[in-house]
């Protein structure tokens, strides 16, 4: 907290609590396309909390991290209470994999109601997350699990490689909650209840990387999505590996920047090519 007050994280125009994995990591691809969308007028905190990695993590104690991630969104909150509203930064917050699932713990919705943070932005929610499943399993029933759309869309809009977050009913209102997933990704659509019921998301209209030779059965496909999840890196842009390319608008949708337009957007989606896979 006092290394971000000494570099004067409450003084610019967009502050940005961050969980990383279990390892301290941190997206390049999210963080330079935030750099880039905010113009560098943006300081994000993050403190790591595991020197595992996260998959580790999660089996070794996947709470592990809560007690830090939500005293250090509290020191953070309490001080960005107390400043002028009309000159404090937009306060935001972010997670990947299980910092997403840490970062939902940590947002007490019913606490912050008289003064919210502005909005989160939040990839790769893992199965534990309690958040990511009420959004799913509340969802519009005409709407696919891999793409929920979820009450007017005033609060919260979920997306993916080709969603535009959009489609709403309602416009935002004061607190944007944002959602990117794969439908590719073992780690977000892991359940148990795979053993013994079609999921979902192999029922109708597929997510656009899921492919069309999967099958459900019984306990197989338990076994085998279990499987993909120690392998769910190293194929960017599918399963857990997430991409500028798909943070860009996810963070436009969150953070709302003046002047952006969808030029705008394609012309930093090709400044940031070296981190995209197609």
């Amino acid at each position: 907290m006092a290394e971000l007050l000494r570099v004067g994280g409450f003084e610019r125009e967009v502050l940005v609590v961050v969980m990383p994995t279990g390892s301290g990591w941190l997206d390049p691809g999210a963080m330079d396309s935030l750099d880039y969308i905010t113009k560098g007028d943006v300081a994000a905190v993050a403190v790591q909390y595991s020197y595992l990695p996260s998959p580790v993590s999660v089996v070794v104690d996947p709470t592990h991290g809560i007690a830090e991630a939500q005293a250090l969104f509290d020191r953070v909150y309490r001080h960005w209470t107390t400043l002028p509203k009309d000159d404090r930064p937009r306060l935001y917050l972010h997670g990947l994999s299980l910092g997403a699932f840490l970062s939902q713990e940590t947002l007490p919705l019913l606490d912050v109601l008289v003064d919210p943070p502005h909005g989160a932005m939040w990839a790769g929610s893992p199965f534990l997350s309690d958040f990511w499943r009420m959004v799913v399993d509340r969802r519009h029933k005409d709407s696919p699990a891999w793409l929920p759309l979820f009450g007017n869309g005033s609060l919260i809009r979920a997306g993916n490689q080709e969603a535009t977050f959009d489609e709403a009913e309602a416009d935002w209102g004061p607190m944007r909650l944002v959602f990117l997933q794969y439908g590719s990704d073992p780690i977000v659509y892991f359940d148990w209840s795979l053993a013994w019921r079609r999921p979902d998301w192999l029922t109708g209209t597929r997510a656009p990387d899921v492919s069309p030779m999967m099958r459900w059965v019984p306990v197989v496909t338990l076994l085998q999505v279990g499987i993909d999840m120690a392998v769910a890196v190293g194929n960017l842009g599918y399963g857990h590996d997430y991409v500028a390319q798909d943070y860009i608008p996810a963070w436009a949708a969150t953070l709302d920047p003046e002047g952006w337009t969808m030029d705008v957007q394609a012309r930093l989606i090709t400044h940031l090519q070296d981190l995209l896979p197609r």
